[in-house]
């Protein structure tokens, strides 16, 4: 019996260039050599592609970014069922601190990006939203669930520097959703965006008054060691 002779591995049809192998690649390339080394040649010799094919798929390399932080907020875990929001809340910073480790370069990434961005990404506002939500169904009013934000900052996403930062001064994302749109995919954020009058619908910004939050976050903090304290 006649035996065919055995495929050419070069033959065999290659997978399809998608987004998120893209981002999948890029991800994997900075926890290898750091997001500094990371460009787009690069990334299109480890998918065997020209450079050019990637821009079908990301625009730049801040879309890039965008792109991967988005991939990292995946790996979060979502919401834990029946328990209280203490317990809730916990268990996804820790888990975003998990995310973190895995992938050291990120914190100095979403911290720029969130610097740079007049909007977060849908995939943020989604994560954002849920924690808020989180918040929300724990009984907390909205104006204490804006002033929890504001003292989680970047804490929501397993780090401890300033995340949220004003942005008057930018122009709107293309991206950006339009209010309509806002409020039928992200309840919560747009409740407290309306609830504390913020001139742009993101969950910190123009409209917020630092200095309040500030001394709120370190009353907060300070009650927080008293009680310690006590039970100590």
């Amino acid at each position: 019996m006649q035996t065919s002779p055995p495929a050419d591995p070069a033959a065999r049809p290659r997978a399809p260039l998608t987004r998120g192998r893209v981002l999948d690649t890029a991800v994997a390339l900075a926890d290898a050599g750091g997001v500094d080394a990371l460009s787009m040649r690069r990334i299109a010799q480890a998918l065997g592609v020209v450079p050019m094919a990637l821009y079908k798929h990301v625009a730049n390399k801040n879309e890039l970014l965008d792109g991967m932080i988005d991939v990292l907020v995946g790996e979060i875990d979502p919401p834990a069922d029946g328990v209280d929001w203490q317990t809730a809340v916990r268990r996804r910073v820790l888990s975003a601190r998990r995310m973190l480790l895995r992938h050291p370069w990120a914190p100095a990434v979403i911290e720029t990006r969130a610097k740079a961005r007049a909007h977060p990404t849908p995939v943020m506002l989604a994560y954002l939203d849920s924690m808020i939500g989180i918040f929300r169904a724990g009984g907390f009013p909205v104006d204490l669930t804006h002033h929890a934000m504001h003292v989680m900052g970047s804490r929501l996403l397993g780090f401890s520097q300033e995340l949220f930062a004003e942005g008057a001064d930018r122009a709107p994302e293309p991206d950006a959703l339009p209010p309509e749109e806002m409020a039928a995919r992200f309840p919560h954020l747009t409740e407290l965006a309306m609830a504390v009058a913020h001139d742009q619908a993101s969950v910190v910004g123009p409209g917020c008054d630092d200095q309040f939050e500030f001394e709120f976050a370190l009353d907060l903090t300070l009650d927080g060691l008293d009680r310690l304290r006590h039970a100590a």
